[in-house]
């Protein structure tokens, strides 16, 4: 095994690129200012303090993002490839952790776990560990053309994150990490009958797993139906989707949303988009909208600019699961496809998930900065 410098990086002759900095300043400032109008009420009531959350985000969310990006953008990407096992490994120590007393159980899930003051989701650094991982074992060797030298391991490894989550129960993590490593495969040259048996395998997995949770059956069926049950299992999509009828062009003001007080489930998380659209409108909407869109299409630009195969698979990993992870969101929220309890990128309250996302942009802030 090769030794690794304590160097954070070798000296780059080029500068860190711009525009992906710029994307994620304004989607994180952005956050904390939708956050601020979303919680305030939520704060005062269970807690009688209106900034609560906003102070919570920026203690456990901010400022561990901040050092995350840091280190993010000054540790030399390359190195992560003789860490990339013993960072996934770590990862799944952490994740049967929470199966233990570590573990904490909020609303019926158990994904969490608490270290002293701590608590966080060891689910969201597989967004870092596991796209790492494909990204390094697919980027040194021709092993996706093989079936049981890539794709039967590749099935294998990615079963076992799957089941990890579904069993806190995270479907939606799952969902979102599986595509992600299936559009790294098959951009490091899979044969496109793997793609596709692969496709069809996880849909039939799914389908099953669904079906037989009545909590999730219960999803898709008011997907199909909205209007079925509007005072339960279809009451949060409803919601939604009057909250964002009723913000029209311009929205009804910053502050101003009334479905965030009594009505609207989870409005600094799940629902925090359709918050956005009420109080900004279809023009603020949109706006966001292009500020992701502009940052998931720079890291794929970059991608294709970069000679290092590792270098680009981490990027097309990262700018998938961005792109894979915004969409849920906003379409589950939107009623284009089923309400999956995914945060939106960067806005959502989630201290861990904004630490790993600010990280996420420092990676490829760092990636940046050696194109060749």
């Amino acid at each position: 095994m090769k030794v690794i410098s304590f160097k954070l990086a070798p000296r780059s002759k080029h500068a860190p690129d711009l525009l992906i900095i710029l994307c994620t300043i304004i989607l994180v400032i952005f956050g904390l200012i939708m956050l601020t109008s979303a919680s305030s009420e939520l704060g005062k009531i269970r807690f009688g303090d209106s900034y609560f959350y906003l102070k919570h985000q920026i203690i456990y969310g901010l400022l561990f993002g901040i050092i995350g990006y840091w280190f993010g953008s000054k540790f030399y990407y390359k190195y992560y490839h003789n860490l990339a096992v013993v960072m996934l490994l770590g990862n799944l120590v952490l994740l049967f952790l929470i199966f233990s007393p570590l573990g904490l159980t909020l609303g019926g899930a158990t994904r969490w776990l608490a270290l002293g003051p701590i608590v966080f989701q060891p689910s969201e650094f597989l967004k870092i560990t596991f796209i790492i991982y494909i990204a390094s074992w697919l980027g040194k060797s021709f092993r996706q053309q093989s079936f049981f030298g890539g794709f039967f391991p590749f099935l294998i490894i990615s079963g076992i994150i799957a089941g990890v989550l579904i069993f806190q129960p995270s479907t939606s993590s799952a969902a979102i990490l599986l595509a992600t490593a299936l559009i790294i495969y098959f951009a490091s040259g899979a044969r496109v009958s793997y793609i596709l048996g692969a496709i069809f395998l996880g849909i039939a997995i799914l389908a099953v797993i669904v079906y037989l949770t009545p909590y999730r059956w219960e999803r898709i069926k008011s997907f199909i139906n909205p209007a079925a049950d509007t005072q339960s299992s279809s009451y949060q999509i409803n919601q939604a989707l009057l909250a964002i009828g009723s913000g029209g062009m311009t929205g009804v003001g910053y502050g101003k949303s009334t479905t965030k007080l009594y009505y609207l489930p989870q409005p600094i998380d799940d629902s925090i988009f359709a918050i956005i659209a009420e109080e900004l409108g279809f023009v603020g909407a949109i706006a966001l909208i292009s500020v992701f869109v502009t940052l998931i299409t720079r890291i794929f630009i970059l991608a294709r600019k970069t000679s290092d195969n590792f270098g680009r698979l981490i990027l097309i990993g990262f700018g998938s699961l961005i792109a894979i992870q915004a969409f849920m969101h906003m379409g589950a929220i939107s009623g284009v496809i089923p309400l999956t309890g995914v945060p939106l990128p960067y806005i959502s309250y989630g201290g861990t998930a904004l630490t790993i996302f600010m990280t996420i942009s420092g990676i490829i802030v760092n990636i940046s900065k050696y194109p060749s």
